[in-house]
């Protein structure tokens, strides 16, 4: 079968899901689903088969994670070639040489790009091998799907194009509005593609067949699309995931798809052999659509997200940029609903100097009042600047974003995006970290929010006005590493530093020379020291901070009084050494001592 020849004039009836209907046969969520065209052939052959008999005439590999990186998860990287060679001459078996097209699926590695480059993964070689071994195996085309990032599909199709001149299909998984995650147009992604050498572009996941139809309306009749549409929105009930899509349903969904446009149609996640032999006759006497009328992608409305209630805060940088020192101090949650001592203290420091109260999200993993009420609260009772703490640790993508909307509708602006300390650090060791994404990649997502788009390319239908802030370790003992991280950081959208405590003069001067060319604001954070005790606690206990042998050497011994004056003595001696190359400072409250900091925060205003 030539599929391309096919598409010019005639429609085409892709096959369903593969994994989602595996589940439903038995296999167990947590299996490798790519392992068992090994394993138990026999249980993947049926499906193909029964996809044939149902009027599929393109069928796809069972190989959607069958790359290096996600089968890592399983032990089975060293296999990559060996399962999708497999996988495909399975399918092959199936069409037993019938008029059915087999396409080697290839989805996205799971990881970004910044994750990739941490880790040193080689992302166009990830694609090679897969695209090999499919090729081997005897697959006619390359079927890349479900990616929502158009640079990871520019990478994909650019190592198939070094591989082989096999036509590829093209597919993003992206909401009705049609934007993928990075807030770039669908129809743009489309074009650009069509130039690299895509010879189909299609739309497949995210959305059931009436999202599907909307999409389409959005993307003109300039080369052939593919559309596989899940089967609505599942239920999931012990341990599977249920659909409740009919049949009849689905079928006049795909009449409405090849009215925008579609040529192949199939399904995705939910679809079984019922669907589609439900798509098959529907669209059997059809012929392929040669004019539509398509809607044009709404742009966002160019305002910040504040509403009436909530004024929006002015930034701190603009501040800066007008000439005034800014001074940023750090006043934790409290751990109980005592509360009363927090509010005095961060009135204390504002009245001594302070600019914004920064408030940390769980630092160390210990639990805290949330920093997001606690803002709230000093905003409206006090009118106190706020700027948050964001931990990727206790929150998946979706709650990140949400947090992230609930701030920018209560005027907040100021947000410290980190990775945050796995839990099992803190005072509840059985709790699970979440990690759905790291520092450098929340930055990216807050800058999209920033542009009015969320992670997955939906308009907010505003701007959210973030001001992105970022950390930075000088402390550690490879500087390069650190500077190359706060590199990509603001690469991806931050716009000023804040450092972890800085006990030695050297640092801050090395500082100031190793981040001159990245032209943002750098806060040094500086730790005013209470007792030898502390001073020995930090250093070999706290991770990031180093309190070097003579300012140890100075604190031994030191206790109460004597131990405050000498930490705000040599606080004060780092705090002058920061103004003197940097515009602003950052003084960290220890332990809700507020006290010490409203001194220090006052020499600071002073110098």
């Amino acid at each position: 079968m030539d599929l391309l020849d096919e598409l010019q004039t005639r429609l085409v009836c892709g096959d369903g899901a593969m994994g989602t209907l595996l589940l439903e046969r038995g296999v167990p969520l947590e299996g490798c689903f790519e392992e068992i065209c090994i394993s138990e052939p026999e249980r993947v052959r049926r499906i193909h088969e029964q996809y044939i008999d149902a009027g599929a005439r393109v069928i796809e590999t069972n190989t959607f994670g069958a790359n290096a990186v996600r089968l890592e998860r399983f032990g089975f990287e060293s296999r990559v070639m060996e399962i999708n060679a497999a996988a495909a001459r399975l399918a092959r078996a199936a069409a037993n040489n019938r008029d059915v097209a087999v396409a080697g699926s290839i989805g996205p590695l799971g990881i970004t790009a910044d994750e990739a480059a941490s880790r040193g993964i080689d992302r166009a070689e990830c694609f090679r091998n897969q695209i090999t071994g499919l090729l081997d195996g005897g697959a006619e085309l390359l079927f890349f799907e479900t990616f929502m990032d158009f640079g990871e599909m520019a990478v994909a199709l650019q190592a198939k194009t070094e591989v082989s001149d096999a036509p590829a299909i093209c597919s993003f998984a992206c909401a009705s509005e049609g934007r993928l995650s990075t807030g770039m147009p669908l129809v743009e992604a489309f074009g650009k593609l069509r130039t690299s050498g895509a010879a189909v572009m299609g739309v497949n996941c995210m959305n059931g067949p009436h999202g599907m139809v909307q999409l389409l309306e959005r993307v003109p009749l300039d080369y052939p699309l593919a559309a596989y549409a899940n089967a609505g929105y599942p239920k999931y009930h012990e341990g599977r995931f249920i659909y409740h899509t009919a049949p009849d349903y689905f079928a006049q969904s795909a009449r409405e798809m090849v009215a925008q446009g579609a040529r192949l149609i199939g399904g995705c996640c939910g679809t079984n052999p019922t669907h589609i032999r439900a798509i098959s006759e529907a669209i059997a006497n059809l012929q392929p659509a040669r004019s539509k009328r398509v809607r044009v992608i709404a742009e966002p409305l160019p305002v910040r997200s504040a509403t009436e209630e909530h004024a929006a805060e002015e930034s701190l940088l603009d501040r800066m940029a007008g000439g005034h020192r800014v001074i940023i101090c750090e006043l934790d949650p409290p751990k109980t609903l005592a509360l009363q001592k927090f509010f005095a203290g961060a009135q204390a420091l504002v009245q001594a100097g302070c600019d914004a109260i920064t408030l940390a999200d769980n630092s160390l993993a210990i639990l805290r009042v949330s920093n997001l009420a606690m803002a709230a609260m000093l905003k409206e009772r006090f009118g106190i600047t706020p700027l948050l703490h964001l931990s990727c640790r206790d929150r998946n993508v979706l709650g990140l974003q949400s947090e992230l909307l609930g701030m920018a509708a209560l005027g907040m602006r100021h947000v410290l995006p980190l990775t945050g300390d796995p839990s099992r650090v803190g005072d509840h060791p059985g709790a699970a970290s979440v990690y759905d994404v790291n520092s450098v990649e929340l930055i990216s997502i807050i800058k999209r929010l920033n542009g009015g788009f969320s992670h997955a390319g939906k308009s907010i239908k505003a701007l959210t006005g973030f001001v992105i802030g970022c950390t930075f370790n000088p402390n550690a003992r490879n500087m390069d590493s650190q500077i190359n991280r706060l590199e990509r950081k603001v690469a991806a959208g931050a716009q000023y530093a804040m450092t972890q405590p800085v006990f030695d003069l050297r640092i801050l001067e090395e500082m100031s020379r190793r981040t001159e060319h990245l032209q943002i604001p750098i806060f040094a954070g500086v730790w005013p020291l209470l007792s030898g005790r502390q001073a020995e606690f930090l250093h070999n206990e706290v991770p990031g901070i180093v309190v070097p042998d003579d300012v140890r050497a100075t604190m031994a011994g030191s206790e109460g009084i004597e131990g405050r004056a000498r930490g705000v003595t040599l606080a004060k001696t780092i705090t002058k050494a920061a103004l003197a190359q940097f515009e602003g400072v950052y003084l960290i409250t220890p332990f809700l001592r507020y006290e010490t900091t409203v001194e220090l925060a006052q020499f600071a205003r002073g110098l």
